[in-house]
């Protein structure tokens, strides 16, 4: 969103509540939002949508990924990614933007629905951008801009990794989790390590 701001862009910040812990401090996340240079933030509730159109039906068909991976982040995306085109009407927005890297499969979820929904809408996917890949090679160089520019993350260099969560699950993504020459920590390490477990919860 800063660097959106820095390219001159007019950005409306929107959340969807989708039942992530961090959701419920509404008030930080707006001040946080307008400290660094949005027009607006814009918060909606779509944990029941989430529950009765997705989650529901979901757990009628059994829809559990190699029985083990409850789907959380991919039943989600399609609420979120709806909304979003929701807010972006209501403000007259000529673009969407997402932070979905050039490599995973949430980009596509995201922009399909934007398209299906309202293809008028241009998007701007700034890990697709070669202005800023150049300037930005990876998460350690995005946790240097935000000390830069005083933004407050929950990612570090010990820990460079983030999480997903919502309703239906909480899963975790970067860091050594992506170096496929490594193994992953098991649950229980990561939780003496990093005070959290990484998995499912239903």
């Amino acid at each position: 969103m800063k660097w959106l701001v820095l390219q001159g862009y007019t950005v409306v910040c929107y959340l969807a509540d989708v039942g992530q812990a961090d959701a419920a401090d509404a008030a930080a996340i707006e001040k946080k939002a307008l400290l660094l240079g949005a027009e607006r933030m814009v918060i909606v509730d779509l944990q029941r949508i989430f529950v009765e159109q997705l989650v529901f039906r979901a757990i009628q068909c059994n829809a559990i990924y190699e029985d083990r991976y409850l789907l959380g982040t991919s039943l989600a995306r399609p609420v979120i990614a709806r909304g979003q085109v929701q807010v972006a009407e209501q403000f007259n927005c000529q673009f969407l933007s997402h932070g979905c890297t050039g490599k995973g499969n949430d980009q596509i979820r995201f922009e399909l629905a934007f398209k299906a929904l309202n293809p008028s809408l241009q998007v701007i996917a700034p890990w697709r951008l070669s202005e800023f890949c150049n300037r930005f090679h990876g998460r350690q160089d995005l946790l240097k801009f935000a000390a830069k520019n005083n933004i407050p993350v929950s990612s570090s260099p010990k820990a460079p990794w983030s999480m997903d969560e919502n309703l239906v699950h909480s899963s975790y993504e970067a860091g050594i989790l992506e170096d496929p020459g490594r193994t992953p920590v098991s649950a229980f390490d990561h939780f003496l390590h990093f005070g959290a477990v990484s998995g499912n919860v239903l």
